[in-house]
């Protein structure tokens, strides 16, 4: 870790030793070396626990070779002729990550959904994307004019 990294967690450390809860404290943190919509060469998780009597603890992990494997829903047939529809409109790179806006991601991951029966539409894809509250992006867009524009224009890509 960086000298910054190490300070902010003698700082972190120190906040939470001042706490005075009877509950564990337990913080997971995860950080990708890309910008978003770029391939990521590691993530790194960082744990933090506290117990209750005080005893502080730090796992970091780091997870090497990039983006995990498409998840079966998603590598259908079906699934990889729309990656490649929402590739060639510039809505996701070469590793399937979203380029677009958050509530555009949400949308477009509502979309792919609809058209290849996934059920469980949000778990699969904040798994994937490693991204949390998809349902309230979407939410959120629905809620934008310019979200409308962006359904039809998914509608004339997927058919």
């Amino acid at each position: 870790m960086s000298q910054d990294e190490e300070a902010k967690l003698a700082l972190l450390r120190e906040s939470l030793s001042n706490n005075k809860s009877n509950a564990p404290i337990i913080i997971n943190f995860n950080s990708f070396n890309a910008p978003v919509g770029q391939h990521n060469e590691h993530v790194d998780t960082v744990n933090f626990t506290m117990d209750k009597d005080g005893s502080f603890q730090i796992q970091h992990t780091r997870k090497v070779g990039g983006m995990p494997e498409l998840p079966p829903e998603l590598s259908t047939d079906k699934a990889m002729v729309l990656w490649q529809k929402a590739q060639d409109a510039g809505y996701v790179d070469e590793h399937y990550q979203p380029k677009i806006s958050r509530t555009q991601a949400a949308l477009l991951a509502d979309a792919m959904a609809h058209r290849l029966g996934i059920k469980e539409k949000w778990k699969v894809f904040e798994e994937f994307w490693h991204r949390n509250y998809m349902r309230s992006d979407y939410n959120l867009a629905l809620s934008q004019q310019q979200s409308y524009d962006f359904q039809d224009e998914l509608k004339q890509l997927f058919g």
